[in-house]
C-alpha cells in the first residue's frame, strides 16, 4: 500500500505538467479602420444588432422564425453540434477510472476457463467472476491535451451553428427583397406594355383615318409583342424565387406571402462598422477558424506525450475456481493492486512523423485562421464601399428614368401634333423599360449590400432568444482567460 501512496503523490505533484505548448493566439495583421470611401469612426457596429432590429418588415421576419425553425441546414448543424459535444465527453470520460466486470463457466478436458490446460486427460469445470479498475495518471497531460482538443472541436462546431444562423437569416431576406424585385420588375413589365398598346392604338387609329402607314402600326405591334414577352419570363422566375424560399424554410412549393413592396423597405440611414479588431470577436467563421487552431495546438501536445510511457494503477477482485464445486469457497476469493506501466521502445520513427504531422496540421490551421480573417476585412470592406456607389449610381439611374419618360410624353404629343414620326415615338418608348429594369435592380442592389454588410460584420446571433434552442444536454464550456488553452465548465 505504501508503493501506491506513493504513486498517487507522484501523480498529484505531476497534475499541473502537460506536454506541449500552451495555447497563445496567433497576432493578426488588422488595419486601424476599413477601407472604404466613408468609414465610420464609431466604436459601435451595425453587427452588433440582432436581425430583427435590422429587418422591420412583419412578413420577413415570420419568414426568418421559420426558418430558423424548420430550416434542414440549421437542423443539421445542431446535430453536429450534438455529436462534438459526445466526442468531447469521451475524451474528458478518460479523467475517470475505468470499470469492467469479466465472467467465465466453461468444462473441458485439459482445459481452464476455456484456455489449453494439460491436466492429465480430466474432464472438468472451471468458473470466473472479476471486477476490473483502471486508472490511467494523467503524468504527461496527454488526457489534458486531447480533452483540450475536444473541448475546441465542440465549440468550433458550436461557432459553426452560429455561422449557419447569419448564413441562413441573411439568405431569407436576400431571397425575400429578389422576389420584391421581380414583383417591381413584372409591375414594369405590365405598366410598359400597356403603354405600347396606347401607342399602337393612336397609330391603328391614325392608319384607319389615312395619315399613317401599315409600316407604324407593325412596328409599333412588334415592339408591345416584346415587351409582352417579359411578362410570362418574370412571372415563372417569380414562381421559381417563392420555391427557393419555401426550401430555406422547410417546407413545400408554395406561394410566398408579401405585403409591402421593394421600394418601402426601409433603408437604414448609417451603418457604422465598428473597427476591425471587433470583427474577430464577433464573426462565427473567425472564432470557428481559432477553435480549430486551438484543436491542433492540443494535438501537438497529445503527439508529444505519445514519446513517453502510460502509467496507470489497476485493481482486481473476484472470485476464480478450477473447479465448478469450489466457486463460493472462501479459497476461491482473489483480488490484486498493481501499477502498470508501458511505453515505446522502438516504432521506426512513427511516433516522430506523428509529432512532425501534428506541427503541420497547426501550422496549416494557422494560415486558414489568417486567412479567414483578411477575407471577413475584405467583404465588410467591399460591402461598405459598394453600398456608397449604389447610391450614387441610384441617383443618377432615376434622373435617366424620369428623362425618359418625359421624352416619351413629348414625342407622343409631337407625333399627335404631326410634328414628329412614329420613330421618334418608338425610339423613346424603347429606352423606358431597360432604364426602369436598371433601376429596379439597383434599388434591390441597395437593399442586398445592407444585408451583405450585416452578415460580412458577424451580425444577427448575439443573444437571440428567437433561435431554435439548443439540447438540454449540451455542456456549457468558455475559454479559461487565466490559462491559455485550458476551458472551464
Amino acid at each position: 500500500m505504501k508503493k501506491v501512496t506513493g504513486i498517487l503523490l507522484l501523480a498529484v505533484l505531476l497534475a499541473g505538467c502537460a506536454m506541449g505548448p500552451n495555447y497563445l493566439r496567433p497576432g493578426i495583421n488588422a488595419p486601424d479602420k476599413f477601407r472604404s470611401a466613408a468609414t465610420p469612426e464609431e466604436l459601435g457596429s451595425y453587427g452588433d444588432l440582432p436581425w430583427w432590429r435590422i429587418f422591420h418588415d412583419e412578413t420577413l421576419q415570420k419568414l426568418i422564425r421559420e426558418a430558423l425553425t424548420n430550416n434542414y441546414d440549421l437542423l443539421i448543424a445542431i446535430s453536429r453540434v450534438e455529436q462534438s459535444r459526445q466526442i468531447a465527453a469521451q475524451a474528458r470520460a478518460l479523467f475517470f477510472p475505468q470499470l469492467s466486470y469479466e465472467g467465465t463457466i466453461a468444462t473441458g478436458k485439459n482445459s481452464s476457463l476455456a484456455a489449453p490446460t494439460p491436466n492429465d486427460g480430466r474432464t472438468s469445470g472451471s468458473a470466473l467472476l472479476d471486477l476490473n479498475v483502471f486508472w490511467e495518471i494523467d503524468f504527461w497531460g496527454r488526457i489534458r491535451r486531447l480533452n483540450e482538443a475536444g473541448c475546441a472541436q465542440y465549440l468550433a462546431s458550436e461557432e459553426g451553428r452560429r455561422g449557419v444562423v447569419i448564413s441562413l437569416v441573411s439568405s431569407v431576406a436576400q431571397a425575400y427583397f429578389e422576389l420584391l424585385e421581380l414583383d417591381l420588375l413584372l409591375e414594369i413589365a405590365k405598366r410598359n406594355s400597356r403603354s405600347f398598346e396606347q401607342t399602337l392604338r393612336v397609330f391603328t387609329q391614325r392608319y384607319e383615318g389615312g395619315t399613317a402607314s401599315r409600316l407604324e402600326t407593325t412596328s409599333a405591334e412588334g415592339l408591345l409583342a416584346s415587351v409582352a414577352t417579359n411578362i410570362p419570363e418574370v412571372e415563372r422566375q417569380i414562381t421559381l424565387k417563392e420555391n427557393q424560399i419555401n426550401v430555406l424554410l422547410g417546407r413545400n412549393p408554395c406561394p410566398v406571402e408579401r405585403k409591402a413592396s421593394l421600394l418601402e423597405q426601409e433603408m437604414p440611414p448609417e451603418v457604422p462598422a465598428g473597427l476591425p479588431s471587433a470583427l474577430l470577436e464577433r464573426r462565427p467563421d473567425i472564432r470557428q477558424a481559432e477553435q480549430d487552431l486551438r484543436a491542433a495546438n492540443a494535438q501537438i501536445g497529445v503527439s508529444i506525450a505519445n514519446f513517453f510511457p502510460k502509467i496507470g494503477l489497476t485493481a482486481l477482485f473476484g472470485q476464480v475456481s478450477p473447479e465448478l464445486s469450489a466457486f463460493t469457497a472462501g479459497s476461491s476469493t482473489m483480488w490484486a493492486v498493481a501499477g502498470a506501466m508501458s511505453g515505446p521502445v522502438f516504432q521506426g520513427g512513427s511516433l516522430i512523423a506523428q509529432y512532425r504531422q501534428a506541427k503541420a496540421a497547426w501550422e496549416e490551421t494557422k494560415l486558414r485562421y489568417r486567412q479567414t480573417a483578411l477575407n471577413a476585412f475584405q467583404e465588410v470592406s467591399n460591402a461598405l464601399i459598394s453600398r456608397e456607389k449604389y447610391e450614387q449610381s441610384r441617383v443618377q439611374q432615376l434622373r435617366a428614368v424620369r428623362a425618359y419618360n418625359e421624352a416619351v410624353d413629348v414625342s407622343t404629343k409631337r407625333y399627335v401634333a404631326g410634328r414628329a414620326s412614329y420613330y421618334e415615338v418608338l425610339q423613346n418608348q424603347q429606352q423606358v423599360f431597360p432604364a426602369e429594369a436598371t433601376l429596379a435592380q439597383t434599388e434591390l442592389n441597395r437593399r442586398l449590400v445592407v444585408i451583405q454588410l450585416y452578415k460580412a460584420l458577424g451580425g444577427g446571433w448575439k443573444e437571440t432568444e428567437l433561435l431554435p434552442a439548443a439540447p438540454a444536454s449540451v455542456i456549457n464550456l468558455k475559454v479559461n482567460d487565466d490559462q491559455p488553452g485550458k476551458y472551464v465548465q
